[in-house]
């Protein structure tokens, strides 16, 4: 329960005149427990939908090569377990972080989050490589129904984890500024529900797309 002030009009113990309106205000900023979890669940699922999406986009325009090149010829797989690797520890990185706000340790949490920061910020640096070589090759998303839907199903992917990095730097501001408080304890939970999603939907697409991909 919050605490409620009541404004009668004539004085603190007077009681209101009849017809009066009673005006009440919450002294405390009323949040349902779990309710930013629940939403945030929410969010996740309808994004799950988005990528599904571009699942089966990718997976009816896949073959369609249009006499281009096919993911056999363009794909690099050494390069791409490189990248998949870097991402997978980032997930534990940040595992690793939600143990140090769970114990308190402001420090050690920024110290993994920056962790979990670099290795996202060398997975993104890894997929523009590719896309500027890919493009340079003449194998732009032009080029063919292939190549589109590749390019937006990774591209997409790729624009999550750039805005999951730049809602790190933003909590670690936040949490180097007030400390592990309830709020940004909430908020740390929410992106480490996005950053395992993302590791999650990468595992798809370094299955169906590039693996695959590379099969006759």
């Amino acid at each position: 329960m919050f605490d409620t002030t009541i404004e009668a009009g004539a004085g603190a113990g007077a009681a209101a005149p009849a017809g009066s309106a009673q005006r009440f205000y919450l002294t405390k900023e009323y949040h349902p427990e779990n309710g930013t979890l629940f939403g945030f669940w929410l969010y996740l699922m309808s994004d799950c939908l988005v990528f599904a999406c571009l699942f089966a986009g990718y997976a009816v325009l896949g073959r369609n090569y249009a006499g281009g090149p096919t993911g056999a010829e363009l794909f690099d797989l050494r390069l791409v377990a490189v990248n998949t690797s870097l991402l997978l520890l980032s997930s534990i990185t940040y595992g690793f972080a939600m143990l140090a706000v769970q114990r308190g340790a402001l420090r050690t949490t920024l110290l993994w989050l920056a962790i979990t920061g670099l290795l996202g910020a060398g997975f993104i640096g890894i997929e523009l490589q590719e896309f500027a070589h890919l493009i340079h090759e003449g194998a732009g998303p032009q080029r063919s129904a292939f190549l589109s839907s590749f390019f937006t199903l990774v591209g997409t992917h790729g624009l999550h984890v750039t805005f999951g990095i730049v809602w790190l730097i933003t909590l670690m501001m936040q949490s180097a500024k007030h400390g592990l408080i309830p709020e940004n304890r909430r908020r740390l939970m929410c992106l480490s529900m996005f950053w395992h999603f993302l590791d999650v939907v990468w595992i798809g697409v370094f299955t169906f797309v590039y693996l695959m991909g590379v099969l006759p």
